[in-house]
């Protein structure tokens, strides 16, 4: 598959789709689709699960190197291991949790991660963008390639140090430029 845009963290395009996680890992992996209907959690088995749009009904959470925050945070341990040069490069992954409805319950899709390093601010701009686009009932522009595709390239450009604030502003000002169709 042919990558055609900068990624955020684990969220990247492929061949004009959205996904998160590492789609071309040999042998199979997980990942997770941003599409028209929902998300589609591609298993390593070849098992995929849908989760639509409207299901979803509160903020997104992205924990990686475990399934349930730690401690220290949405980012275990294997989770950073898994970015640097050495045995653990490329191992291990992320999971994608929610809140859905119909019925009620705190639902978390896999994905494995890239060989790459994740900058951690990325990862931090990527779960506030995904946060704030559920908490605003917005969830399937998600799946809108070129709307989603101008907020990550107005968030991977060189920004400077945030606050907590300051990342929710920056995100929000991606978001509203884009659906206002700023330059």
């Amino acid at each position: 598959m042919n990558k055609t845009s900068a990624p955020l963290g684990p969220l990247e395009r492929v061949d004009g789709c959205w996904v998160l996680g590492d789609i071309g890992r040999p042998g199979g992996g997980a990942w997770v689709e941003f599409g028209t209907d929902g998300l589609h959690a591609h298993a390593r088995d070849s098992g995929e699960e849908v989760t639509p749009w409207p299901r979803i009904m509160s903020g997104m959470a992205l924990v990686l190197g475990g399934k349930f925050p730690g401690k220290s945070g949405n980012f275990a341990l294997m989770g950073m291991l898994g970015g640097l040069p050495g045995p653990f490069r490329g191992r291990g992954g992320g999971y994608l949790r929610m809140m859905v409805r119909d019925p009620y319950d705190d639902h978390a899709v896999f994905f494995d991660r890239h060989p790459r390093w994740y900058p951690p601010m990325e990862l931090v701009l990527l779960e506030e963008l995904l946060t704030q686009t559920v908490g605003a009932g917005e969830a399937h522009r998600l799946a809108d390639g070129d709307w989603l595709g101008g907020v990550v390239e107005r968030l991977t450009r060189p920004q400077g140090l945030w606050t907590r604030n300051g990342v929710s502003e920056v995100v929000t000002a991606a978001r509203q430029a884009e659906q206002s169709g700023l330059s």
